[in-house]
């Protein structure tokens, strides 16, 4: 191997790196399901020629360059900007003239175990308590006696990988009456969170003890206990004590500030290739902010396999929506109702959007003022494609 000249940078580490040194050994000590292998596998061969890609050459210079596809697996940290950003595009036209609030809807860590064995169930059930109870309160004249508008985002994850699951909510400062009218939330205010936190807690019990009542859920391991009615009573009252966690900020000040927002939190993945410092011989050191101490920044290390096992915690279940809309933004209806909306505001109609997506070469150009198709090496010729790169056959064991 070439030595490396002097003064040159280490490339940078990814999570893609981490699987490729540790993959093989994480999966024959854990048993993972099949969207768990597929969201490793796909990290691992992420622009590389597994995945085959393409050959360009520049027209003036003749420097040639091979240019791998990328896995777009929703997990992949690599593949989620232009995702992220094509989804904004949508979105832009849906926000209305609005400040927004940003809510919190947390579930215990007692049901982390639960969730563990049946995901897709719980985070069903939390979509749904944290969405009938936001709805429910817009409707009330209490508060605001109409419909609002309303993304609700899940995460799973804190900032050491650990289980933490939490739906984030965009909720617009108001709501559209049955007459069509705009009714204004108080400045600063929504809802009262601790209510929120009642009612919440109330809805996301009663539908996991008609789970527990139907026999839907996959009691095994550490929650087999939990086949057995007595032992289900004992949990539902313990998390019935306490009361959960609702959050809610200050609102945003407008629609462009919301969209900024929300490209933090939509296509997040679990860790980003940013937080990575290290892989040593058996360990993976990464930032993280301590929000248990005001936000400060640390450092973590954990043995790989526990860091893979970690990660391998936030895959979602096949097909499971992670971005929801609800009210106004509902797809049934929902141009007819933000239609309703913008003229109860006295807002016009959003520009068209245009119906093509934009391509890989045009996002890059705008976002950061780089020509992908630049010759990198005269910076005068234009990268031409010359031939497909077929990914390598693959045999069978």
């Amino acid at each position: 191997m070439a030595a490396r000249p002097s003064g040159a940078r280490s490339p940078k580490l990814e999570l893609a790196d981490i699987v490729r040194a540790h993959g093989a050994a994480f999966s024959a000590a854990h048993r993972l399901c099949a969207v768990q292998h597929r969201a490793l596998r796909a990290i691992e061969r992420c622009r590389t020629a597994a995945l085959g890609g393409e050959l360009r050459q520049c027209d003036a210079c003749g420097t040639q360059r091979y240019v791998y596809h990328s896995c777009r697996n929703r997990h992949c940290p690599k593949c989620q900007t232009l995702a992220k950003e094509r989804w904004l595009a949508a979105r832009r036209a849906e926000l209305l003239p609005v400040p927004y609030f940003h809510l919190v809807f947390t579930l215990p860590h007692e049901l982390n175990a639960l969730a563990q064995g049946n995901p897709r169930a719980l985070y069903a059930m939390l979509f749904a308590a944290a969405s009938e109870t936001l709805v429910e309160f817009g409707r009330n004249s209490r508060w605001l006696g109409g419909e609002i508008a309303a993304t609700l985002v899940l995460h799973t994850w804190g900032q050491t990988l650990s289980q933490h699951l939490h739906v984030h909510a965009l909720v617009g400062a108001g709501a559209l009456s049955a007459e069509g009218a705009w009714i204004r939330a108080r400045r600063g205010f929504l809802f009262p969170v601790k209510a929120l936190s009642v009612v919440f807690r109330a809805k996301f019990l009663d539908a996991l003890r008609l789970a527990f009542k139907r026999g839907t859920l996959t009691l095994a391991g550490s929650t087999a206990a939990l086949r057995e009615p007595a032992a289900q009573r004992p949990l539902l009252t313990e998390l019935r004590k306490n009361a959960w966690v609702v959050y809610a900020k200050q609102p945003f000040a407008g629609p462009e500030a919301v969209l900024q927002y929300l490209g933090r939190y939509t296509h997040r993945t679990a860790i980003s290739n940013e937080r990575l410092l290290a892989l040593e011989t058996d360990s993976v050191r990464f930032r993280y902010k301590d929000y248990a101490h005001g936000g400060r920044r640390r450092v973590m290390a954990l043995a790989a396999l526990e860091f893979l096992r970690r990660f391998a915690l936030h895959v979602l279940p096949r097909g499971f929506m992670r971005i929801r809309h609800y009210g106004l933004l509902a797809n049934r209806n929902k141009q007819a109702l933000l239609a309703r909306a913008r003229t109860a505001l006295k807002a016009p109609a959003p520009a068209p959007e245009a119906s093509a997506p934009e391509s890989p070469a045009a996002f890059w150009q705008r976002i950061s003022a780089i020509d992908i198709r630049q010759c990198p090496a005269c910076r005068l010729g234009t990268l031409r494609l010359v031939a497909t790169l077929a990914p390598p056959a693959r045999h069978p064991p």
